[in-house]
């Protein structure tokens, strides 16, 4: 497989606080990767970078062009989407509307990438519908739909222009166990379709059990890579979710530092 996104060196300041340091990674085409980390690991600023709505320092290459410079329309129509953390849908357009406007502000410009997709802009309709689950629901207005489906929707939207990678932004964030499983079921299918994913939650569950490969992100930095199981059984991972590596970073008491020193030496 050739990588369809590559990630090098990338790093984003604010200030004097580095919000990414120095990450490098990459998706493969139809592949799904995930990206966990705990709170404020850089995670959706990454996201952010990678699609060009925030400067960075680095590089980013998206099926063999370098895109680091490139403004985020210019990306999006190159075939890299996302997804947002907060799902804002227009009261008055059905499910369809939704996806319709979206596929043509990408798939309708000729500016963008021409992609070997075989479809037609209805059957690309059709196709982010029924692979999401929505075609039920596609003539109901957002105001119908449950919450699961309503961040549904927002993935069909990512979808609609046929990407060759698609960012998801806590896609699961706010849905219940059975809504979640779903989810995930249903990114899977985009992966195994062909179009590649880059998965960021903090459903450490969800992200472990779809995903092909996985990157943890803490402090800004990644700690650790692999596959699933390899992230399941690594020390440094269960710290940073458990609170020990930030405990101990904030913790100026010897006593703390003492005792942590006693138990690394016991071991």
């Amino acid at each position: 497989m050739s990588p369809s996104l590559e990630v090098n060196e990338l790093t984003v300041r604010y200030g004097g606080v580095v919000a990414v340091d120095d990450v490098s990674f990459g998706v493969d085409e139809g592949r799904l990767v995930g990206l966990i980390g705990p709170n404020g690991a850089g995670k959706t600023t990454l996201i952010d970078a990678i699609t060009g709505f925030t400067p960075s320092k680095g590089s980013v290459r998206f099926e063999g062009a370098d895109i680091s410079r490139a403004a985020p329309h210019s990306r999006s129509r190159l075939g890299l989407a996302r997804t947002w953390q907060s799902v804002e849908l227009f009261d008055d357009l059905t499910v369809r509307e939704h996806v319709l406007v979206a596929e043509e502000a990408v798939g309708g410009s000729l500016l963008r990438r021409a992609r070997p997709t075989g479809r037609g802009s209805s059957e690309r309709i059709d196709w982010a519908l029924d692979l999401l689950g929505l075609s039920d629901v596609a003539d109901r207005t957002p105001g119908e739909l449950a919450h699961g489906q309503r961040k549904l929707v927002g993935v069909a939207r990512a979808l609609a222009g046929h990407p060759a990678l698609v960012c998801m932004d806590e896609p699961a964030a706010g849905l219940d166990s059975s809504e979640s499983g779903f989810l995930g079921h249903r990114i899977r299918a985009i992966a195994d379709g062909g179009t590649a994913v880059l998965l960021i939650d903090h459903d450490m569950g969800l992200v472990l059990g779809i995903c092909d490969y996985v990157y943890v992100l803490d402090f800004g930095k990644v700690i650790a890579r692999g596959r699933p199981a390899e992230i399941r059984a690594d020390q440094l991972v269960l710290d940073a979710y458990l609170g020990k590596r930030h405990a101990a970073a904030q913790d100026p008491d010897p006593a703390s530092e003492g005792a942590a020193g006693d138990g690394v030496g016991q071991r």
